[in-house]
């Protein structure tokens, strides 16, 4: 069940098994370690700037504990960092543990274009190589994996959230269909971009249909085309950015039409 603290950030479930995490914490503990690293991360405070204790149990409406235990969480992602004399210290954002799962999704919680460059280039690396190695690794039940993932995308109709779901559950399918264990656990890096992406592209009315050219990736792999299944996925990937910088500029369109009306 999804909760919210002080300024309204949401704690989600967490998902399936096999890459690493978002933390396992529970009530209030977990609400204050979601809700201050989400602005961290996001900027609301500054690195160097000391978080004040009191001021945040009052404002959560937690115990010293509580607090203590949230800052020894951040503290471990390198969000934070305690020193005498001035507390619990944010730290630059050249400590933070990037990769981390948490921080993976606090930061596609409002994307920008540098995060949406840094996905582009990750996905550039880590997919087509993962899509050849699927094509001469996968066994019987990835295909499945694959092909009930496309049938998601395909029935998902005008339903955004359930284009999303499906697209997550091919990128998941294909990396573990690599079986390359260091590779799969790319896969929480892959899934936090594409959360921000389609939140993005899906959020308008329409949207490119995305099922051809992930059936073309499909059909690749089927194949054992290892060569194909890489192609295949550039063009994906080409295509994705350009859905990316449409939704972007219509997005700023939007924003420039409503500001101009409330003058």
């Amino acid at each position: 069940m999804t909760q919210r603290i002080a300024d309204g950030t949401r704690v989600d479930g967490l998902r399936r098994g096999g890459a690493r995490r978002p933390t396992a914490l529970r009530g209030l503990h977990a609400q204050t370690v979601e809700t201050l690293g989400s602005r961290i991360v996001r900027g609301y405070y500054e690195p160097g700037q000391a978080l004040p204790p009191d001021k945040l149990e009052t404002e959560f409406g937690i115990s010293k504990t509580v607090l203590r235990e949230a800052f020894r969480v951040l503290a471990a992602k390198g969000l934070v960092d305690a020193r005498q004399k001035r507390g619990t210290v944010v730290q630059a954002r050249a400590a933070w543990s990037l990769l981390d799962a948490d921080l993976l999704r606090w930061q596609g919680g409002q994307p920008d274009a540098a995060f949406f460059a840094n996905l582009a280039e990750v996905r550039g690396i880590v997919e087509p190589a993962g899509a050849r190695l699927a094509a001469e690794r996968r066994t019987e039940q990835d295909l499945a994996d694959l092909r009930a993932a496309i049938r998601q995308m395909a029935s998902a109709g005008n339903d955004a959230l359930a284009v999303v779901a499906a697209d997550l559950a091919f990128h998941q399918a294909l990396l573990d269909a690599a079986h390359n264990e260091l590779l799969s656990r790319m896969e929480v890096v892959i899934e936090a971009g594409l959360r921000a992406r389609d939140a993005v592209v899906h959020g308008g009315e329409h949207w490119p249909d995305s099922v051809p050219v992930h059936q073309a990736i499909f059909d690749a792999i089927e194949a054992g085309n290892g060569e194909a299944a890489e192609r295949a996925m550039r063009k994906l990937l080409e295509q994705a950015s350009v859905d990316v910088d449409g939704a972007t500029a219509r997005r700023a369109r939007r924003a420039a039409k409503r500001t101009g009306q409330d003058r």
